[in-house]
């Protein structure tokens, strides 16, 4: 039934599948040609209002989820988001980086480079913890920048979450045809199609289309069946996961421990720059507060309880490798298949290969989820058109986010190999990182500190947190381990800095 307009007329809802202009351009300058030059001609104006105007907690709570025409459905719980944390940040990640970091930088004290990175990366799921309590919104961190820093970044952040987006589902996706391949116990390049175009661009790889299809078409349908199949596809892998680790252990040597810093402490912060990565995609949850049913304590309990576990996993992996095979014979490109081929367990390879594929399908279809949700707020925000705010009224999903999502993801799985794609993500993730860090800064202290008597706490702090985001931001222009390096330590500083920061602005500023 539709509701009843002013003069008692029945007013029928507006159809989600529609394609008019007011869903597209809805803005006022864009009503006619003569609105439009008006509007041009006031660009330095705009631009300079956009670049110092801010939103606030209200508008991005209250007003903007309006413009989305129907809610999502409050269906998740605590326990919901702690396997929406497993399925988002245990990929393949920790089978790959942990035998090449073990080989190349750390040796037996990888393990202490997983501490390092999880704490670093326990500092951001606070950020995020704290924000998205406050603020329970589908927008993230882009809601949280806008609010803090203003439009301006929350522009160039909605820039870096759709690169982020696009490209981390292609190279996942990809990545999944190649470990699908190696459970079959064939070449890896052998289920693409091979082409005369370009090099990097030569292999066509239409099963990766098929897997982001699928993982789209699951997150359209429903987020609840997309948490119960999360659920059954992160058991299966933390099931082979406990395999690989207790069957390392069996067959584990205490000698191969030894030395424990063949590089150093050098070498041990080198590792967790890069192993710093296998942590990625627990923003994912913070994208998930509108549809928790108890924000305010299941995503604190989802956040915080899934990293912890998720820390304590990767730390076993990482002990029970060097354990199994002495550091300087790991195979950095296939570390825990060739280390079970080592003890006389060549099948285990099979499962590994398992583990990996379950992993990325878990990391595809919550990546989907979220990345949804950040384009849906995007879009009530008018950054890109309106029409990919629109929540479907049946499912509670916003579908036509999710197609901005697949298409754009599809078409790059589809051409680009995994070095053209590896190399646009780590700056895209640390930026978005660390602008994260200095808005919480600015939400905690900007009223505290805006007098002018406290002007030298805040003013020394936030400084010092731009230099180190300068530092981060300046290794774009540094080969790519390099970047890795300095983006990852960069990254821990500023959120250390976050923190600690009332301590220290409050003893500056006398209070």
């Amino acid at each position: 039934m539709g509701s009843m307009g002013v003069a008692g007329e029945e007013v029928q809802p507006r159809s989600y599948w529609r394609w008019s202009k007011q869903d597209f351009l809805p803005e006022e300058s864009f009503q006619s040609w003569s609105t439009y030059r008006t509007a041009l001609s006031q660009t330095g104006y705009r631009f300079k209002n956009r670049l110092i105007s801010r939103s606030d907690d209200n508008n991005e709570i209250g007003e903007l989820p309006k413009r989305s025409e129907n809610d999502m459905k409050r269906c998740l719980t605590w326990w919901d988001l702690i396997w929406f944390g497993f399925g988002s940040v245990i990929g393949a990640g920790i089978f790959v980086l942990t035998g090449q970091e073990t080989h190349d930088h750390a040796g037996p004290a990888i393990v202490l480079s997983y501490v390092a990175s999880g704490v670093s990366a326990m500092l951001s799921v606070f950020c995020y913890t704290e924000f998205s309590v406050e603020v329970p919104v589908a927008g993230g961190a882009f809601a949280y920048l806008r609010i803090e820093l203003g439009d301006f970044i929350a522009f160039i952040t909605a820039g870096n979450i759709l690169l982020e987006g696009f490209v981390g589902s292609a190279a996942v996706a990809r990545s999944w045809t190649s470990y699908f391949t190696s459970l079959l116990n064939r070449p890896s390049n052998s289920l693409r199609i091979h082409t005369n175009l370009t090099e990097g661009f030569n292999l066509l790889d239409p099963i990766a289309v098929a897997v982001l299809t699928i993982a789209a078409t699951i997150a359209m349908i429903s987020t609840r069946k997309t948490s119960y199949l999360n659920w059954i596809a992160s058991i299966v892998n933390n099931v082979v996961i406990l395999f690989v680790i207790i069957a390392a252990f069996i067959h584990a040597n205490p000698s191969n421990m030894k030395p424990f810093f063949p590089f150093g402490a050098k070498g041990v912060f080198q590792a967790a720059a890069i192993v710093y990565f296998a942590y990625g995609g627990f923003d994912n949850i913070a994208t998930m507060a509108e549809e928790t049913k108890n924000p305010s304590r299941d995503i604190p309990i989802g956040l915080i309880g899934s990293m912890s576990i998720i820390t304590v996993i990767y730390c076993l992996m990482a002990v029970s490798l060097p354990m199994m095979q002495k550091y300087t014979d790991i195979d950095p490109n296939a570390a825990y298949s060739v280390a079970f081929q080592s003890v006389g367990m060549t099948w285990a390879k099979y499962l590994v290969a398992l583990g990996a594929l379950k992993g990325m399908t878990t990391v595809l279809l919550v990546g989907t989820l979220g990345q949804a949700r950040y384009i849906t707020h995007i879009a009530r925000a008018h950054m890109i058109p309106p029409w990919f705010a629109l929540v479907h009224p049946k499912t509670g999903t916003p579908i036509n986010a999710t197609l901005l999502i697949v298409i754009p993801s599809g078409c790059l799985a589809l051409f680009s190999s995994l070095n053209v794609l590896a190399g646009l993500l780590s700056v895209s993730t640390l930026f978005i990182f660390m602008m994260m860090a200095v808005a919480l800064l600015v939400r905690r202290d900007f009223g505290l500190l805006g007098t002018k008597s406290q002007w030298l706490g805040w003013l020394c702090r936030d400084s010092s947190s731009l230099v180190l985001w300068d530092f981060g931001n300046g290794s774009i222009f540094t080969p790519t381990e390099v970047t890795k390096s300095l983006g990852g330590s960069t990254g821990s500083l500023v959120a250390i800095l976050v923190n600690c920061n009332k301590h220290f602005s409050y003893g500056l500023s006398g209070s």
